[in-house]
This record gives C-alpha cells, structure tokens and sequence, in this order.
C-alpha cells in the first residue's frame, strides 16, 4: 500500500510543508545566489524521470557561467552550497509536481539514458528522488559503476517506509558531515560517459531493514 498509494501522498504533503515552512530560507538563498554569483539564480536542465520521461530539473546555481572547466567557475560559495546540500532544495517543486520522489535514484540527464546497461536501466523503474541508496552509501564519492548499481538495487525492491526513512537519515548524515561531495581527482563529479573506461565493476549490497 505504501509503495501504490502512500509514497506519492507522503511525497507531495512533505515537499509541501517544506516549501511552506522552508519559504525564508529559499528566499535567503536566492539571495546569496544573486549576490554571489548573478543571475540566472537557477539552474535548469532536463532530467530523466521515472520511465525515462524528461522533467525539467530545478537546483540552485553553483557555479558561474562560461564554458571554462568546472574547477574554474566553482567557487567558495559555490562548494559550501553544493557540500551543505541546500542547492537541491528548489527540487521540492519538482516532488510536490509529481517529478520526483522524496526518496529514488538521483535522477541524471537525459543523455545518459543511452549508455545504461539493460541492469541499470531498471533505475528508471521508479521516479527520481532527493535522497537515495547511492546517496547513501558515498554520494558522488563512489564509482558511477556503483552508483548505478544501487540505484538499480532500490527501483528493484518493494518501496518500503521504514527503508526510505533510514536512507533519508543517512543522507542527512553525510550531508551534515560534507562528506561525498565530489568524485575523487575531479571537481564536482565526472560525466557517466568520460568514467566509461574505469575498470570498477558494478556491486550488489544488500539494503538493511
């Protein structure tokens, strides 16, 4: 009953709440966007949701414009706001629109979709979430391999409170700690395809109830 009816109730009056209660924050945040780093103040782009279907995906800008390399245009604004999380939380629009889940794989660009194995590709079982196993278990710190892998492990299980709660108080604690912030040697994370030629092969870890 949780996973037909009660996870997509408990999304959108969460994401509501959050919003609701959350409003001065995000207006701060805007703010300091602004200040720091101009306009626009958002960062959109179209994100693979659930059955592959593209949504436009909102976060917080982080990082400047141009097309220099990531490093370059990220700067100490720009990797407090990504270590501390909180440009994610214009993503509540995209839960309480029905987009996103509270809890899912993150969801990637649509250009990734092609270079899923037919294993991977059951990540796009279930719609996209905030937090998420991967999330988890290292954040953007692991492998792509494993990345995939445990976003596929969730779409595979029955949706199940009590498992979303523990992976959303696990997020929250390597959120709180800074930890998984970027890729190893890179300056955010690397693109799915550039990582192709790694030689980490994908796990299975069992989800603890």
């Amino acid at each position: 009953m949780y996973a037909l009816r009660g996870k997509a109730a408990l999304d959108r009056g969460v994401a509501a709440l959050v919003l609701a209660l959350g409003a001065p924050v995000l207006a701060l945040l805007a703010l300091a966007v602004l200040l720091a780093l101009g306009r626009p103040i958002l960062f959109r782009q179209r994100r693979a949701g659930r059955h592959g279907a593209p949504f436009t995906l909102i976060k917080f800008r982080s990082m400047g414009e141009g097309s220099a390399p990531d490093a370059a245009r990220l700067g100490r604004f720009g990797r407090w706001l990504r270590a501390s999380g909180l440009d994610e939380l214009p993503q509540f629009f995209n839960v309480l629109r029905g987009e996103m889940s509270l809890v899912g794989p993150r969801p990637l660009p649509c250009d990734y979709t092609p270079l899923f194995s037919a294993a991977e590709a059951e990540r796009l079982r279930v719609r996209p979430g905030l937090f998420g196993l991967a999330q988890a278990r290292g954040r953007n710190a692991l492998p792509w391999a494993h990345r995939l892998a445990f976003d596929a492990q969730y779409a595979r299980q029955d949706a199940d409170f009590t498992t979303d709660l523990k992976l959303v108080l696990a997020c929250c604690t390597l959120l709180l700690r800074g930890h998984g912030t970027t890729m190893p040697g890179q300056a955010t994370s690397a693109r799915l395809d550039e990582s192709l030629n790694l030689d980490a092969a994908p796990v299975m870890v069992g989800v603890k109830r």
